[in-house]
């Protein structure tokens, strides 16, 4: 009996107490102390329950679109077309906007020259006067050596030349231009500073490789009328090619002597001029053929059909006229 006492104090004594925290009732907790009863949770549709509403900010009407379109409709700016073309324009700045017509002024500009640029190159809406603007026209002054009274006309012509970053646009075509092509005065061809090189020059350099032109003739007639690289290779080069081969049987050191070539009508001035010279029985120089006006191109004509085949040094002798039914005037 006493070994079953001492087995069962030792098992109580061995059970342990339950844990408490002073902040959770129990059912062990001593009944003489008393806590707060919680508290229920407030209907639904009490005030206390409630998801207070979002709190906005007073409301004032947004009138920077407004203000913007007035002040290029004030300027004669076809504000709603350059809207239109680029939607970027909706959140430009005000202050930044004139702080950008200011400076056009002050370059000497005028508000005609803006209502034509702007809708030629909305971006120049939107480009940062200091960091874009400013630099582009340094450097059109400083490093592509443009007249300060020439940079007018070069901005009538090319606005977007005031868009281009100099590191990465400007300055490497300029290197292009001057070292490969050769061209001394860049700034007389300003407006090409804009373009890129690998997709602008590259290729039509290539395309005129392709025609049997040699690099170097191909660089020579960039040098010459550095304009070429403006005109679309398959608008422009392929159609006034092969009609110059298959039709006109004319030989590439021509081209490469007159690149002028490419910058005529094919349909208005090539076409009409070389069927008039193969109706007359005659075969005149390119230059000749394409630059004079058309009186005087017909007064050419005439001379021509009145007369003997020019001596090899006059700039009306060409290499495909037969010579041997006639007799070289010297």
């Amino acid at each position: 009996m006493q070994d079953t006492l001492h087995l069962s104090s030792a098992a109580a004594a061995a059970t342990p107490t339950p844990f408490h925290h002073p902040n959770f009732p129990s059912i062990s907790r001593p009944k003489h102390l008393n806590f707060p009863p919680t508290p229920k949770p407030p209907p639904l549709k009490s005030p206390e329950n409630e998801i207070p509403p979002a709190i906005s900010p007073p409301t004032t009407a947004n009138t920077h679109p407004q203000e913007m379109l007035l002040y290029l409709d004030s300027l004669g700016v076809d504000s709603f077309y350059c809207l239109h073309t680029h939607p970027s324009l909706i959140s430009t700045p005000l202050p930044q906007l004139k702080s950008t017509v200011d400076f056009l002024l002050s370059l000497g500009l005028t508000t005609h020259d803006l209502r034509r640029i702007f809708p030629m190159c909305p971006d120049l809406l939107t480009s940062p006067t200091t960091t874009v603007i400013i630099p582009a026209t340094t450097f059109l002054l400083r490093e592509a050596l443009v007249e300060a009274s020439d940079l007018r006309h070069v901005i009538h012509r090319r606005p977007r030349l005031l868009t281009c970053s100099v590191d990465r646009r400007l300055r490497p075509t300029l290197y292009f231009l001057q070292g490969t092509i050769g061209i001394d005065n860049v700034a007389k061809w300003a407006p090409l500073l804009s373009c890129c090189v690998e997709t602008k020059f590259i290729p039509r350099i290539e395309y005129l490789q392709k025609l049997g032109f040699t690099y170097r003739d191909t660089v020579t007639m960039f040098r010459r009328f550095p304009s070429l690289f403006c005109y679309s290779i398959k608008e422009n080069f392929e159609p006034k090619f092969d009609y110059f081969v298959v039709e006109m049987g004319r030989e590439l050191r021509e081209l490469v002597a007159f690149p002028q070539y490419f910058s005529f009508s094919l349909e208005n001035r090539i076409k009409p001029r070389h069927g008039m010279c193969v109706e007359k029985g005659v075969c005149l120089a390119l230059p000749t053929m394409l630059k004079l006006s058309e009186a005087r191109f017909r007064d050419r004509l005439e001379v021509c059909c009145s007369s003997s085949t020019p001596v090899r040094t006059s700039p009306l002798w060409c290499t495909n006229t037969n010579t041997d039914d006639y007799n070289d005037v010297s």
